[in-house]
């Protein structure tokens, strides 16, 4: 952890812990009101808190070359009443990969339908950092796939793209694709090392796929690059879809991925589709 990084981690608790009072975290008042000189909470309330060593905090506090683990970071946060993104950012701060994924999106599905529904013609879907579905509009189900029809446990980009057929024929370059998108997921399972979810699909691919098994070995990892997707779609022909993606601020580990046609005769096609549903 650079100097830089333990000053800002110092600094920060710091803060917290003085926008806190004992009452806050259900320690008793001074027995003297108004004779107590730390803003907040003392750091051997803190932690005491947090199960830690006052004089280990203190040195987190003074920004000390010391080392730092998940579990007491996150107890940290625990004491000192952080809410989510507050949380990342102290473990982004102690140099840790971010919290486990929350089951459920902060911001609600029902907004991000809105979200994507809004942007018809385009196909658009809204993934985790898992790569699971979470929304998707119409253009979606009628140019690429309808992840209702997944099963329940199956409904992941990855696993689409890997054991789906009909996407892998339509796909006018379907290797690079699946090899961008298993890189981008090699990098998240390497920062979240103990999510059940991605263990299992990890696993389950190995099983599933002979390409996965292969990829997966070779260990290759990337980012999104933006790029045109060619499809040769089986009611309207040759389509070229655009890919951006975007994260919301909102709840960060969620990725809107827009595909917009790359020229006017690919939006009249989708277009026709979506006028013929």
């Amino acid at each position: 952890m650079s100097e830089n990084r333990r000053a800002e981690l110092a600094a920060f608790l710091r803060a917290h812990r003085a926008r806190l009072h004992p009452a806050d975290v259900g320690l008793p008042g001074d027995l003297e009101p108004g004779r107590r000189r730390t803003p907040g909470l003392r750091r051997e309330e803190v932690a005491e808190l947090a199960g830690v060593s006052l004089t280990w905090y203190t040195w987190l506090e003074q920004g000390r070359r010391i080392s730092t683990s998940s579990q007491v970071i996150d107890a940290l946060a625990r004491a000192l009443r952080l809410d989510e993104p507050q949380h990342r950012h102290l473990r982004r701060l102690a140099d840790l990969a971010e919290p486990k994924l929350a089951a459920t999106p902060a911001c609600g599905t029902d907004r991000l339908q809105r979200l994507v529904d809004a942007l018809l013609p385009c196909p658009a879907v809204i993934h985790d950092a898992r790569w699971d579905f979470v929304v998707w509009n119409r253009a979606f189900t009628l140019v690429r796939t309808d992840p209702e029809l997944l099963a329940p446990g199956q409904r992941n980009l990855l696993w689409w793209m890997l054991t789906d057929p009909a996407n892998r024929s339509a796909m006018r370059n379907w290797e690079r694709a699946a090899r961008a998108i298993l890189s981008q997921l090699r990098g998240v399972v390497g920062s979240r090392p103990d999510d059940a979810r991605l263990a299992g699909l990890v696993a389950a691919l190995t099983v599933h796929s002979a390409e996965f098994r292969t990829w997966w070995a070779d260990y290759e990892v990337t980012e999104f690059r933006p790029t045109t997707l060619g499809l040769t779609h089986p009611t309207v022909g040759e389509l070229d879809l655009e890919l951006f993606q975007l994260r919301l601020v909102e709840d960060p580990d969620l990725v809107l991925v827009v595909q917009r046609p790359a020229t006017d005769d690919d939006l009249r096609r989708v277009c026709e589709l979506l006028d013929q549903s």
